[in-house]
């Protein structure tokens, strides 16, 4: 793999506590993997590809072009997860008109007009270009992480699931949350690094960086896909 993202903002110390320490040693990867797709929403991409600072001003919590480039490699990982009947399970973070079920993230991250984040507006759909079919499974949630008050865990053991290659945003809220859920869960927890985005860059670096030290295996989306492709086609399971 290529440098990864994160390397530019290592300072030598950090370098060599990394190396001294021993961290970042690999989990691998199981054989009956499901697709996380974390909350690849309008109001977290905007409706088209824009300069951030452009699509900030439709949705405040647009990540911009980013996140349009982060769709194109989910939507290669989707179709490759589907030719092999692998679960596909989606979030979307959506709330009741009022926020009261957003709890105290109301006072912290939202505005009194923001109206993107409510169940059924144009800012809670899924991205079209990575649509759900109707096998797959939509997960509603109010908070960062997709287990967090949601059914997922239960689905996952019915699935009798092993792995999770988690991809979305953001990476240092929602993706971040719930990997650190899944390694909680003893899952192998793979972030596919080119699948997510978030709409601060240090961010985006400095977690996929701190996940990948102590949480998960951050893997390329060539190196994922080889991994999806080399599995056997998983009896259909959700028919």
């Amino acid at each position: 793999m290529s440098e990864r993202v994160w390397e530019k903002y290592l300072s030598e110390r950090d370098r060599a506590v990394y190396k001294a320490a021993g961290y970042g040693g690999r989990i691998g990867v199981g054989i009956r993997p499901a697709l996380l797709i974390i909350d690849v929403q309008y109001s977290f991409t905007g409706d088209e590809p824009q300069p951030i600072l452009e699509a900030v001003k439709q949705y405040r919590t647009a990540c911009g072009e980013e996140g349009w480039k982060a769709v194109g490699h989910i939507k290669r990982l989707l179709e490759a997860c589907r030719t092999k009947n692998i679960p596909t399970f989606y979030t979307v973070s959506e709330r009741r008109k009022d926020y009261f079920d957003s709890g105290v993230q109301r006072h912290k991250n939202f505005r009194h007009h923001e109206k993107s984040g409510v169940a059924g507006t144009r800012g809670t759909q899924i991205v079209e270009e990575i649509a759900p079919i109707e096998r797959d499974i939509i997960i509603s949630k109010r908070k960062p992480s997709a287990f967090f008050g949601t059914p997922l865990m239960s689905y996952l053991n019915q699935l009798d699931v092993d792995t999770l290659l988690i991809t979305g945003s953001t990476t240092s809220g929602c993706i971040r949350a719930t990997v650190l859920d899944a390694y909680s869960y003893n899952f192998r927890t793979v972030v596919v690094e080119e699948c997510t985005f978030d709409r601060f860059e240090l961010s985006h670096a400095a977690n996929l960086f701190d996940m990948d030290t102590k949480y998960a295996d951050v893997m390329s989306i060539e190196e994922v896909l080889e991994y999806v492709n080399g599995l056997p086609a998983r009896k259909e399971v959700l028919a």
